[in-house]
């Protein structure tokens, strides 16, 4: 993915909403610049509050679901015509092929307190998939793999508060997680009804689509 250089709470404003790109932080309202400017960014930010077309809609919440989970323009079209191909409502298997990213799944087992960290954790080499490292964050998990920390990581202050405090949030219930060990397990396929982000999926479809 193309990297992006400058403030990630502007993605959040231009979107209107809290995207979670800051892990913790965004969940204290004091801090959190969509709370405190409710505006685009930018000096014209107050003029491009108009009503929306409808391919505007369409774009925006596609343009919403990839930043929040951080994936490139070209990845998240591939997830799209990979649904497509598949049984089933195509933009509630596209999520779910996008949960199954693993720099999501170490996200939702808390190992991580964002999904950019999470990627961090991936590429630097940290993530064991089946005992394996695995450094490429768009990696699909699947049912029955065990996601874990290498040995030699552990002593890395974030997940030492991990293994004496446990996951900082909810861990997402197609996944099981060890705090002791710094490890969890994919225990089943994600659902649409497991994917706790506000999105209007069939929009993304409808864009695509056209």
């Amino acid at each position: 993915m193309a990297r992006y250089t400058d403030s990630v709470c502007r993605q959040c404003r231009r979107e209107g909403t809290k995207l979670f790109l800051k892990g913790d932080r965004c969940y204290n309202d004091a801090k959190c610049a969509v709370v405190k400017r409710h505006t685009p960014p930018g000096q014209h930010g107050q003029s491009r509050a108009r009503k929306a077309s409808e391919y505007g809609t369409q774009l925006r919440e596609k343009q919403k679901t990839r930043r929040a989970y951080g994936i490139s323009e070209s990845q998240f079209h591939k997830y799209y015509e990979m649904a497509s191909n598949m049984k089933g409502v195509t933009g509630e298997q596209m999520l779910c092929l996008i949960e199954r990213r693993l720099d999501n799944v170490v996200y939702r087992l808390g190992l991580g307190s964002s999904r950019a960290q999470a990627r961090q954790w991936i590429t630097h080499g940290h993530i064991l998939v089946d005992g394996q490292k695995v450094d490429i964050p768009s990696y699909l998990v699947k049912p029955g793999q065990k996601i874990s920390i290498r040995s030699g990581s552990f002593d890395v202050p974030f997940f030492k508060e991990v293994r004496e405090q446990g996951a900082d949030k909810p861990i997402a219930k197609w996944l099981d997680f060890d705090a002791a060990n710094l490890s969890g397990t994919v225990a089943a396929m994600p659902q649409r009804d497991d994917i706790d982000l506000t999105i209007e999926e069939h929009l993304i479809v409808e864009f695509y689509s056209k």
